[in-house]
Parts: C-alpha cells; sequence; structure tokens
C-alpha cells in the first residue's frame, strides 16, 4: 500500500523527491502518511479534495482483500 500511494503522488508533484510516506499499524487500522512539498499540497489534494479522496478510494480498493482498514492521511 505504501508504495501505492507513493506511485500516485510522485505523478502528481512537482517535487518528487519529496515524497515519503510512512506507515504506521494499529491493532484494525493501517495509517499511511503522505508528506509532500508545501508548493505541491494543493496538487495531491486538489480542487474540493477530490485528488485525495479518489487516491483514498484507489488505496481501499487495492486494500480490500486484507482485515485492516487503510486510512491515507495528508500531512502538512
Amino acid at each position: 500500500m505504501k508504495d501505492l500511494v507513493k506511485v500516485i503522488a510522485i505523478s502528481l508533484v512537482d517535487h518528487p523527491e519529496e515524497v515519503v510516506v510512512t506507515e504506521r499499524e494499529t491493532d484494525h487500522s493501517l495509517i499511511l502518511e503522505l508528506h509532500v512539498a508545501p508548493e505541491d499540497m494543493g496538487k495531491v489534494i486538489g480542487k474540493q479534495g477530490r485528488i485525495a479522496k479518489a487516491m483514498r478510494t484507489v488505496v481501499k480498493a487495492a486494500a480490500s482483500k486484507d482485515e485492516k482498514k487503510v486510512i491515507v492521511d495528508i500531512a502538512q
């Protein structure tokens, strides 16, 4: 999942070298934190959050076979 989020984010931003995805695991969920350059934040979120929502949908579909819930968090 971590690699999927990173590939999607790198394709969207102007500074791909600053894309970092960290992974935290809890009892029932997997939390993926996406960090990008401040000037790329708008490109990852999109108008009215459409890009972020689409990214979360793709990750959720990819993780549907697992028992854990996957959360994509876009951090500043």
